[in-house]
């Protein structure tokens, strides 16, 4: 089954062109079954670009996806065209109002590394949207600084400043082979890193509840289940397209900014070179795994989100 998209959003003729199945609404009301309401509450500058990695690896499953985009009541992006995010996006504050309830959320990256939460302008929005994921989402999906801002909110668990930039393509060991949402991974996988910051893996293990999934010797925990919020936080990047640490890399170079080559990206890392995608089957299957728990778990009445409590399989 495709993903459903407004016939008018970027992503909906970017995934076409790749062979992506997407439809439109009138082709998504003639399917009789329910399909699967999945937020995206895009913290990241880029909107159009985020828009489509996300959409892109949600809508190559086999189910009907109804993709929603959300953004912060208050923050206004200066990035993405207003006319954008008024056509295609609504506020949070909308949403929670309506009293609507989601399958999924996923919950972006900001960059924003550097502040610190309670620094960040919208963060007591940002808490209210972690509080509402208990009662109104079936499961959420932390990814990058949202991660680390939802297992700081719901379990204390700090970030730390690195001394430098965690950059380019590293090695993380599959510690949960067992696990549905690392269903046929390999034992070992290349995930895309690109932060200033970490959550330190004893830290994490302190911490009731939660189950590291995926880690690395060089840049640490990659994916964290925490069963008892039915949610996953990943701090790195399956998402990203094969030129995005490119386009990081010679952004940061004009702007001036010290970051050194990513490593294990440009074969012999080397700039002057094609940069090699070994990552993305691996993001298919987590993303792919993380939609069909959804599917197996949700209620298919979707009022009933948030009334049972029963945590997701793991």
């Amino acid at each position: 089954m495709p993903i459903k998209l407004p016939s008018n959003l970027p992503a909906y003729s970017v995934l076409g062109r790749e062979g992506v199945q997407v439809m439109d609404e009138d082709a998504a009301a003639r399917q009789d079954i329910r399909p699967l309401r999945i937020g995206l509450l895009n913290l990241m500058p880029k909107k159009i670009q985020t828009e489509n990695q996300f959409a892109r690896l949600i809508g190559a499953t086999p189910l009907q996806i109804e993709l929603s985009l959300i953004r912060m009541s208050e923050h206004r992006t200066r990035n993405t065209a207003a006319e954008h995010m008024e056509a295609f996006y609504r506020p949070f504050e909308e949403v929670a109002a309506s009293g609507e309830k989601l399958d999924g959320l996923i919950i972006t990256g900001a960059p924003i590394e550097h502040m610190a939460f309670n620094d960040v302008t919208y963060w007591d929005e940002l808490t209210r949207v972690f509080d509402w994921t208990q009662t109104h989402v079936h499961s959420t999906f932390g990814v990058c600084w949202g991660g680390m801002a939802m297992i700081n909110h719901f379990h204390g668990v700090r970030k730390h400043l690195l001394e430098a930039k965690a950059f380019g393509c590293y090695r993380h060991m599959n510690l949960a082979p067992e696990s549905p949402y690392l269903r046929g991974f390999s034992d070992d996988c290349t995930i895309p890193v690109s932060r200033w910051t970490e959550m330190r893996k004893a830290e994490i293990e302190a911490a009731e509840g939660l189950k590291i999934l995926l880690d690395s010797d060089e840049v640490g925990p990659a994916l964290v289940e925490d069963p008892g919020h039915r949610a996953l936080y990943v701090f790195n990047h399956f998402e990203y397209d094969s030129f995005t640490l490119k386009q990081e890399y010679d952004r940061d170079i004009a702007e001036g900014t010290p970051v050194t080559v990513p490593v294990n990206y440009y074969p012999g890392d080397d700039p002057a070179k094609q940069p090699q995608n070994r990552w993305r089957s691996h993001a298919h299957l987590l993303y792919g795994n993380w939609i069909s728990e959804i599917y197996e778990t949700t209620p298919y009445d979707i009022a009933r989100i948030g009334q049972d409590r029963t945590d997701l399989r793991g």
